[in-house]
């Protein structure tokens, strides 16, 4: 996978971050038309969003989606125009999903977040370490 990055006027970035989130009750409703209605939503809100799928999958009671975004977005921003937008739309385009969901709450209430990448924690430290100049200083926060 070739890395491309954003470039602003003054910053390059590259954030990206594996999330989970489930229906609520972890119900698997998320089949056939809804499943891929659910998906279609979810490409078009990441286009309007400026935001790229790395990969995703829908699955019967939760998505899984890496992604890399803007640094203009904040993530929490981000998931709730996912889930905002998928919950309205998916119970209103079907309402059997009323049946289940009579408080109009779609999804679960958190989410799960992982920050990806090319590099580990550890190379970071490495690298950080390596600007160490006072030996006797066990602080995690250094002064070079």
């Amino acid at each position: 996978m070739t890395q491309e990055y954003r470039k602003g006027h003054y910053t390059v970035t590259r954030l990206t971050v594996h999330i989970v989130f489930a229906t609520k009750y972890r119900y698997q409703v998320l089949e056939g038309d809804i499943q891929k209605r659910c998906r279609s939503l979810l490409i078009q809100i990441c286009e309007s969003e400026g935001i790229e799928i790395l990969k995703g999958v829908v699955s019967k009671d939760h998505v899984h989606i890496h992604i890399e975004y803007p640094p203009t977005k904040s993530l929490s921003d981000i998931l709730k125009r996912m889930k905002g937008r998928t919950s309205r739309l998916l119970q209103q385009e079907y309402p059997s999903l009323g049946k289940r969901y009579w408080g109009k709450h779609f999804w679960a209430g958190g989410y799960g977040a992982w920050s990806t990448g090319n590099i580990t924690d550890e190379m970071v430290n490495d690298y950080l370490e390596h600007h160490r100049s006072d030996m006797d200083d066990n602080s995690n926060f250094m002064l070079e």
